[in-house]
């Protein structure tokens, strides 16, 4: 049964958090955090998604905050660290951000660059990592299938984990992978899955060897874990450019998960120059701790939005509200 609005917006608070770098094309990332009686939560979908996408993140922040977290396999989760699309020589500087983490997930693919500055970027990683580390790369569906085939081929020798959504349709994931399949080199599925109106399409069409699945996107913990498996395919569990208190119910998805084979996507607390807390779910040795977090005062005072952003922000919330099921 939901919560009513009036006990959600009661402690309601929206915050907006600088970056260390321009990532997904912003510089500040604005949230809504509230208080249920589980736990903090976090409603958090990017601005520009409408508001049937966001009611799936509505849905995950209402069943985080006010449902017990299911049970549990793991108390730490290792991570990968999160290189933005920076030039080659900064990559240095945001990797000192993760300290421990093994494996690098490079953005790639972004507009108005080209594949010589992806291929400097991954370079400066592996170089950063040593031979051994992993370099996995995320293309958000940045490339048709022959771009997506040329760029795997000039960045593979900088051996690769896998590639992650480079084209941005479920039969272009099906092309570029078979075409692929013969360099051993692994697909993952990302926005196919959590942008989906059917999230199982990717795994039925044979489209990818692992899942990218998010709480907050997916409509919460339970309903990823139901996804993941009915997929029958492995997961990586990633965040979404989340606080703490985001990220907390990210960690708490990955330790439910039975098997997790991948580094997790769930560092991302390192991209944001301030958080909600001063106890920050930020890797130490390469992991972080499945645990709930509780905000400052202070530090949610410290980033209020302004008058109008919380407005804007209180509105989108009912409005999401009003299309969840009763």
């Amino acid at each position: 049964m939901l919560p009513t609005l009036s006990d959600i917006l009661s402690t309601a608070r929206v915050v907006s958090l600088p970056l260390t770098s321009r990532f997904r094309g912003i510089d500040t990332r604005e949230v809504m955090l509230f208080e249920g009686p589980a736990g903090w939560t976090e409603f958090s979908p990017f601005l520009e998604y409408d508001d049937e996408e966001s009611s799936a993140w509505l849905a995950a922040a209402i069943d985080f905050g006010w449902t017990p977290a299911p049970a549990i396999f793991r108390s730490s989760i290792r991570v990968n660290a999160t290189l933005p699309a920076v030039a080659a020589q900064d990559v240095a500087a945001v990797l000192d951000r993760f300290p421990g983490c093994r494996t690098i997930k490079v953005k790639v693919a972004e507009p108005g660059q080209t594949l010589a500055d992806d291929v400097a970027r991954v370079a400066a990683a592996r170089k950063y990592l040593g031979p051994e580390g992993r370099i996995r790369l995320d293309a958000n569906g940045g490339w048709n299938v022959d771009e997506a085939e040329h760029a795997i081929h000039a960045i593979a020798p900088y051996d690769l984990e896998y590639v992650e959504q480079p084209c941005p349709t479920v039969d272009e994931l099906a092309d570029i992978r078979t075409r692929v399949k013969y360099m051993g080199m692994p697909i993952a599925a990302d926005e196919s899955v959590r942008k989906s109106s059917d999230p199982l399409e990717v795994a039925r069409a044979k489209a990818a060897d692992l899942l990218v699945i998010k709480a907050q996107p997916l409509g919460g913990i339970r309903r990823a874990l139901d996804i993941a498996a009915q997929a029958g395919l492995p997961v990586v569990v990633s965040s979404a450019l989340e606080t703490s208190v985001g990220i907390s119910m990210g960690a708490y998805l990955a330790a439910a998960v039975p098997e997790l084979a991948y580094d997790c996507g769930l560092a991302t607390v390192s991209l944001l120059a301030s958080d909600v807390t001063e106890d920050s779910l930020v890797p130490v040795a390469g992991s972080i701790d499945v645990r709930r977090v509780v905000p400052s005062l202070a530090l949610l005072d410290a980033h209020a939005a302004d008058p109008v952003r919380t407005a804007w922000w209180t509105a989108r919330l009912e409005r999401c509200y009003a299309l969840l099921p009763a």
